[in-house]
């Protein structure tokens, strides 16, 4: 796949111009925004509620029950 230069780049944004409006883009580029930062937030949650569940378990080293004897 080719590398992206400066003249694709414009031809995609001046298509991104023409179906969104001039006026439309603040908000569009905000809004991307946004999605992207609850993303990297959702990730960073995930990890976290990870790290919690792995402190929480008990070390894998603890000596198993002893079997029951009848």
């Amino acid at each position: 796949m080719p590398n992206i230069g400066l003249p694709e780049l414009l031809i995609i944004f001046a298509i991104i111009v023409l179906l969104f409006g001039a006026s439309r883009l603040p908000g569009l580029g905000k809004s991307v925004g946004q999605s992207i930062r609850g993303f990297k937030t959702g990730l960073s949650g995930a990890d976290e509620e990870k790290a919690k569940e792995l402190e929480a378990k008990p070390p894998s080293d603890a000596t198993p029950p002893a079997p029951p004897t009848a």
